[in-house]
């Protein structure tokens, strides 16, 4: 419920903020709630859970611990690892009902707003990139002077064909432009040199549509987006940035990593909420939910700081995710230990 609650409050905070772009670009009652807000809850409530299940641990077993039920089970025989169990499972349960949402539920829904997002809220009309140079398939290698969003056209292109270090061909183009259509690229005042057998043949023409493996959306793709991508998406992408050498190839092994790490963290906060929470205290459950709170928005720091240094490449992906879950694991084993047996 409360989880809910928060949900509705961060929608409400971010209609208000875009609420102007959903008038200025007509944006339907319809789409906006069902295109948009019902296809962000899924991220949002995912996002938040290891949090609120982390207060709700707290909370539920406070309240035994207040009416000591907890002194009651451990002075019947139970021992406190088996006390521990239930929570265990259940923690495991939601990790893994996280896991599956992060890897393709939210991936599904994504995609609707995000196309949404394109139509309604950013602007792209002013979109554009120069002095691009990328590897677009294996020994192909594109460079384009200047690209436009709004009318999906580059100038001053150049296309280069290497094979085991030898230029095999080139082709230069004045411009192209994509047809969404036919999903082909129009080149004009185009030329090109092939070299065979010691020997260059030129040609020239004024028009061709060609087939060129990349698309105008792989210029101007924001980082936010990546969570449209379900795991095959996304090794696909890991794929294609590491062969073009952009740059957000640990960007996107980040969050692949992430994806496994996050649902890890709610067996571990479990942990921690029932070592901090079943001992009987003055301060009562309003001390525990305080001390719970800290923990988990410390977590929540801690993650966002690693996740931004393997995001940039300063540390390795896989490091960076987990550094936080063994950090808490060990705080998680000492609280076990101290705990009120």
């Amino acid at each position: 419920m409360a989880l809910g609650l928060f949900t509705v409050i961060i929608i409400v905070f971010d209609l208000s903020e875009k609420i102007d772009d959903f008038l200025n670009n007509n944006a339907s009652f319809r789409g906006v709630i069902f295109n948009y807000y019902v296809n962000w809850i899924p991220f949002l409530l995912n996002l938040f859970s290891p949090v609120f299940v982390f207060i709700s641990v707290i909370f539920f077993t406070s309240k035994m611990a207040q009416k000591s039920e907890i002194i009651a089970i451990l002075a019947s025989g139970v021992s406190y690892r088996r006390l521990m169990v239930p929570y265990i499972i259940s923690s495991a349960l939601l990790a893994l009902i996280s896991f599956i949402m992060f890897a393709w539920v939210i991936p599904h829904t994504d995609k609707t707003r995000v196309d949404f997002e394109n139509t309604y809220i950013r602007d792209r009309t002013h979109y554009s990139a120069s002095q691009i140079k990328t590897q677009i398939a294996p020994g192909m290698i594109m460079s384009i002077g200047n690209f436009n969003f709004s009318d999906s056209a580059g100038f001053k292109i150049s296309i280069e064909q290497v094979d085991e270090g030898r230029l095999v061909s080139k082709l230069y183009a004045d411009r192209l432009n994509w047809n969404e259509d036919t999903k082909k690229w129009k080149l004009t005042k185009w030329w090109t040199r092939e070299f065979i057998d010691g020997m260059e043949i030129l040609n020239r023409g004024a028009a061709m549509d060609t087939l060129i493996p990349f698309n105008p959306e792989d210029f101007f793709r924001k980082n936010d987006d990546v969570q449209m991508f379900n795991l095959k998406e996304l090794d696909e992408m890991i794929r294609l940035e590491d062969m073009r050498g952009t740059g957000n190839t640990f960007f996107y092994t980040t969050e692949k990593y992430k994806r496994f790490a996050m649902p890890f963290a709610m067996i571990i906060l479990t942990i921690i909420g029932v070592s901090v929470s079943s001992k009987k205290s003055r301060g009562g459950i309003g001390l525990n939910l305080g001390v719970g709170l800290l923990i988990s928005f410390t977590f929540l720091m801690v993650f966002q700081f690693f996740l931004a240094y393997g995001s940039s490449g300063a540390m390795h992906p896989l490091l960076s995710v987990w550094i936080p879950n063994l950090i808490f694991a060990g705080i998680a084993a000492i609280l076990y230990k101290f705990a009120q047996k």
